[in-house]
């Protein structure tokens, strides 16, 4: 086996749970996981842990503000509260009302389904990470965290491979490629591979041990 198809092989069987999976979300294209995953995206794209963000992504669905109806109509406070329970204290204010505006856009002009987002783009993946970032909150990051997820159930965006995931690879010494990442991991879901290479960017320790067992 080459080498970089050995390093692939033990960055996914070692790391390759997504972010969506870690948050609880079982992710399907139904509007109700779809919007969580939002959220999750919106707090992953905050210069905070991860672990923290989806420790807060939980403990928002866990006060069910996990549609964009409840997120609107929730005291202000409640939802502060939730992220502070979650750790995400930093950004908790702003997060809050973020939030709140952006489920009332998305109530207004995609009916609260994130499925019309995706109808609106007609498959140009430009346009969709565009119409994303008329979510408040959701800048490029957190665009590309959610099209990385989401091309698990909307596989007319995969492979979608951004910036961070192809900064992963480099750090392991793998092509910058989608195109040859995905080929070298064969059959591995393009989401998973994703989120193995993005925890390689976030943490040198992952890809240290994953080059190590590849020897």
């Amino acid at each position: 086996m080459h080498r970089d198809e050995r390093v692939l092989r033990e960055l996914v069987s070692g790391y390759g749970r997504t972010f969506a999976e870690e948050a609880g979300i079982r992710l399907t294209d139904t509007p109700q996981p779809l919007y969580r995953l939002l959220v999750l995206s919106l707090l992953l794209s905050a210069r905070i842990r991860a672990s923290v963000a989806v420790a807060a992504a939980r403990a928002l669905h866990e006060e069910h503000l996990d549609s964009p109806r409840r997120m609107a109509e929730a005291d202000r406070q409640r939802r502060v509260d939730a992220l502070g329970r979650g750790g995400y204290r930093r950004y908790d204010e702003r997060t809050a009302t973020q939030l709140a505006d952006g489920a009332e856009l998305l109530g207004r002009r995609w009916g609260g389904d994130l499925r019309r987002l995706h109808r609106e783009a007609e498959g140009d993946v430009g346009t969709l990470r565009a119409l994303l970032q008329e979510e408040p909150g959701i800048g490029p990051a957190g665009a590309g965290i959610f099209l990385r997820e989401a091309q698990r159930v909307w596989p007319d965006v995969a492979p979608y491979l951004d910036g961070k995931a192809l900064s992963g690879a480099g750090r392991l010494g793998l092509p910058e490629d989608p195109r040859k990442l995905t080929g070298l991991a064969r059959d591995t879901e393009p989401a998973v591979l994703a989120a193995a290479l993005v925890r390689a960017a976030l943490d040198k320790r992952v890809a240290e041990d994953c080059l190590r067992r590849a020897g």
